[in-house]
């Protein structure tokens, strides 16, 4: 048994394929499906069910998994121990965050970072709340930025900011005759919401539910893959939408006849926040990376105390 069959097992479980893990482990199917055979009869267990379409763990092998997990974890903070020495915050750090989040935040952190640290290779991902916890939890990414929280116990996070919503409606709605927008606004049925896997259409559902509000079934027919789309929706007058304050730009939404406004509810609001494994061995890092984040936030949020 070795390191490197360890590898090549972890990533057959993530990808239930042998071509797709060969490719990620930069070896030929035939090299990793021969270790991972041998690695079967080394330990005198079956790891994987292989069929044509899929290749599953077994019971057996879903615990041998997890512990291989666990070993590449160790192997990884040994190395990075030995990498940090001279300097614990160089090297590269891979940073994953929400759609609804990341191109509205993340640019405004790689200048200052570039500039303070120059020996920092931040390597950044965008994908849902879902798949960024599994790649967390893969080891695949270092930390993720999230605006739901994570109870899981080998997760940990640091709280970043509040950041309220903004209600969006086309300039010639009858929401522009309003003097104000409260929670009472948001219950009708023409809310346009993000797609399934989005954490920003729970979140929305979650404010606007209540006594007499929004349900389930009340959603807009018309769904979207972005904010963007979201905002040119409402612009052509197809419903109303709520819109993260780090996302709102005036002069943009007008060109597409769209005004966002704040509301006047406090719940009207979501907390994001850093979330890591509590195994994770370069805790320097992540405060550099939190200190620059928090020092760019702008007056639109409110940094979480």
């Amino acid at each position: 048994m070795n390191i490197r069959d360890l590898k090549y097992l972890v990533t057959v479980a993530r990808l239930r394929h042998f071509g797709k893990a060969a490719e990620a482990c930069f070896v030929s199917q035939p090299t990793l499906s021969g270790q991972i055979k041998k690695l079967e009869a080394e330990l005198g267990v079956t790891l994987l069910e292989r069929t044509q379409r899929h290749v599953v763990p077994t019971p057996a092998g879903e615990r041998i998994i997890e512990q291989a997990r666990r070993v590449l974890e160790e192997v990884e903070g040994i190395e990075t121990l030995a990498q940090a020495h001279g300097d614990p915050l160089a090297g590269v750090l891979e940073v994953g965050a929400i759609h609804t989040i990341s191109p509205y935040l993340l640019p405004r952190i790689l200048g200052p970072l570039r500039h303070e640290l120059p020996q920092m290779q931040l390597i950044l991902h965008e994908d849902i709340t879902a798949n960024l916890l599994r790649r967390l939890l893969d080891h695949e990414l270092d930390a993720i930025i999230l605006a739901t929280p994570e109870p899981h116990p080998e997760l940990a996070a640091r709280a970043l900011y509040r950041e309220p919503f903004w209600f969006a409606h086309a300039a010639d709605s009858p929401f522009a005759a309003e003097p104000e927008i409260t929670e009472a606004h948001l219950s009708h049925d023409g809310l346009l919401l993000l797609a399934d896997g989005h954490c920003l259409a729970d979140q929305v559902l979650d404010l606007c539910r209540g006594p007499g509000g929004l349900r389930e079934g009340d959603r807009g027919d018309l769904r979207a893959a972005s904010l963007e789309t979201l905002v040119r929706l409402v612009g052509l007058g197809f419903g109303t939408t709520l819109i993260p304050a780090l996302a709102v730009s005036p002069a943009a939404l007008a060109e597409q006849g769209v005004v966002a406004r704040p509301i006047a509810a406090q719940a009207a609001q979501r907390r994001v926040s850093l979330v890591y494994r509590r195994s994770f061995t370069r805790p320097e890092a992540l405060d550099a990376l939190v200190h620059t984040l928090l020092s760019a936030l702008p007056d639109a949020v409110e940094p979480s105390e």
